[in-house]
């Protein structure tokens, strides 16, 4: 098994990861957002395209 962020192979202490440096790199992903779960619930859906509408306004 190779680390999802780096490709390196997997250390068992950090597993599924290389190091304690790409596992924050992983939280720091989910935690800005980068990283979503898909929900198939229409309300969520709706509320997440208007959030995304809010912020392309505020952009520009």
């Amino acid at each position: 098994m190779t680390c999802p962020i780096c490709k390196k192979p997997t250390v068992e202490s950090y597993r599924p990861f290389c190091s304690k440096r790409c596992a924050d790199v992983d939280l720091g992903r989910w935690l800005g957002g980068e990283y979503a779960v898909p929900s198939q619930d229409p309300e969520e859906q709706i509320d997440a395209l208007e959030e995304i509408a809010k912020q392309n306004d505020t952009l520009h």
